[in-house]
């Protein structure tokens, strides 16, 4: 079997979205792009085919119009190392027009969600003590970006 890989359909801006996925990315990169021949009404240049990788692995993308728009239904799962990835990439995805959703979540400015998430607050929401664990996902529902420093907070509290 051949590998199983997420491609994802934009309306007119697959380009312009992994250029900046790419940048924003680690280890990320354009690998190809195939383009709409101009006799294409309306679509002539635009991303018809595109490879390219996040974090050493692979998606693909299209440009193919506005009828199936993104949904929350499937999102990009960001592990952050410390509070400082969590805060580049929240301003990252979230400026330009990104929207910011709780527990972490966000759409950026195409509509794509994406959860940014510490590993600390993996860590702490499966916390072997239960009430710990209660009170860090309870501090959690509380925020859009993750806070670190405040879920451990309220972790520790009791």
């Amino acid at each position: 079997m051949g590998d199983v890989t997420p491609f994802l359909w934009f309306d007119d801006s697959a380009e312009e979205a992994i250029a900046f996925y790419t940048g924003l990315i680690p280890e990320s990169e354009i690998v190809a792009i195939g383009r709409y021949p101009d006799e294409v009404p309306g679509m002539g240049g635009k991303v018809m085919h595109a490879h390219f990788r996040l974090a050493g692995r692979d998606y693909y993308a299209m440009d193919a119009g506005p009828q199936f728009p993104f949904t929350d239904a499937i999102s990009l799962y960001v592990s952050c190392a410390d509070q400082g990835e969590v805060d580049r990439y929240w301003a990252a995805l979230t400026g330009d027009g990104g929207q910011e959703q709780p527990c972490g979540w966000l759409k950026d400015r195409w509509g794509l969600s994406w959860q940014i998430v510490p590993d600390r607050l993996i860590e702490l929401i499966r916390d072997p003590d239960p009430e710990r664990a209660h009170r860090s996902v309870q501090a959690m529902l509380q925020m859009r970006k993750i806070d670190i420093a405040t879920i451990e907070a309220a972790a520790a509290a009791g």
